[in-house]
């Protein structure tokens, strides 16, 4: 059925830069446009590309690439002090504006994502009909002790092999990364193999990681970047959108590092897919399009 949902890309201005978009979808059918952010800081829209089918129920969707990534304009001589959150934020109301669509959206957010989400939600824009804040975390210091948990208990020596290189700021050594893929193959993506999108981001990531490396640090578990002190759980009782919490059995993003969102946002819900780890939308697919579609349809229709 997507065959036939028109589908076209462009560019928002913003600062003098471009941000890549596409809408899937006619923006104007009627029923409220989903706005899909990915994660990263500083991976690209590819990974999070399924939640188009969100689309066949004729929803609108779009995804964009953040500035410094995929499509949208790299700059790779920028500095900690250009990669903010206030950066990202008003990208996104810069694309809202450019579709028009700034009175009248629903917002999903994915890891990161989820975090840029929920730091606009806070804000209580009066156009955010809905919230979707997909297998992330409300704090990174918990996010970073609840990896160490979970770096523990993998088996065969991982958790030491990955923190005598991190003492060692030892990133590339062929040990730590075949330990970190043993970490992602079991909390990040446990499909074998990975869905061609899912590598075309961290195949990106790889080229450019400029703002990954910044904002986060060398690895999902191994956060030293700018935002290793974040949180948001003193400020998500301000959300005032329907919001639907969504994260995987197996996930990086634990319930621990998560449950806040739950507990502290009114009215939340909150949803745990049994045999997903961080990418429910491609490990579950067919029942994560159907909570989230089933969730827009009931709260943003």
């Amino acid at each position: 059925m997507l065959n036939t949902v028109p589908i076209r890309e462009g560019y928002s201005q913003f600062r003098g830069y471009e941000t890549w978009y596409r809408v899937t979808g006619d923006l104007h059918s009627g029923m409220v446009p989903l706005v899909v952010a990915h994660g990263g800081p500083g991976c690209t829209h590819d990974y999070v590309d399924a939640y188009k089918a969100i689309a066949k129920t004729g929803r609108a969707v779009v995804h964009y690439d953040q500035l410094g990534n995929g499509r949208s304009t790299h700059l790779r001589n920028e500095g900690a002090e250009f990669w903010t959150v206030e950066l990202f934020l008003e990208e996104l109301d810069a694309l809202l504006k450019h579709l028009g669509i700034q009175d009248r959206y629903c917002l999903l957010g994915q890891s990161w994502g989820g975090m840029l989400a929920a730091e606009h939600a806070v804000l209580k824009p009066a156009g955010l009909k809905a919230l979707v804040i997909a297998n992330s975390p409300s704090s990174f210091p918990i996010w970073v002790e609840e990896a160490n948990a979970l770096r523990r208990q993998l088996p065969g020596g991982i958790h030491e092999v990955l923190r005598a290189h991190e003492q060692n700021n030892d990133f590339e050594h062929p040990d730590y990364l075949a330990a970190t893929d043993v970490f992602y193959r079991n909390h990040v993506c446990r499909i074998d193999p990975w869905p061609d999108e899912v590598v075309a981001s961290f195949d990106a990531i790889a080229a450019n990681p400029t703002v990954y490396h910044t904002m986060n640090g060398p690895t999902e578990f191994h956060v030293i970047g700018t935002l290793k002190n974040w949180t948001i759980e003193d400020r998500l009782h301000r959300v005032e959108a329907p919001t639907l919490v969504v994260t995987g059995r197996f996930d990086e993003a634990t319930p621990r590092a998560a449950e806040a969102y739950a507990n502290l946002i009114p009215g939340a819900q909150w949803l745990i897919l049994g045999n997903s780890s961080h990418m429910p939308h491609v490990e579950e697919h067919e029942l994560c399009m159907s909570v989230v579609g089933d969730f827009l349809n009931r709260t943003a229709s």
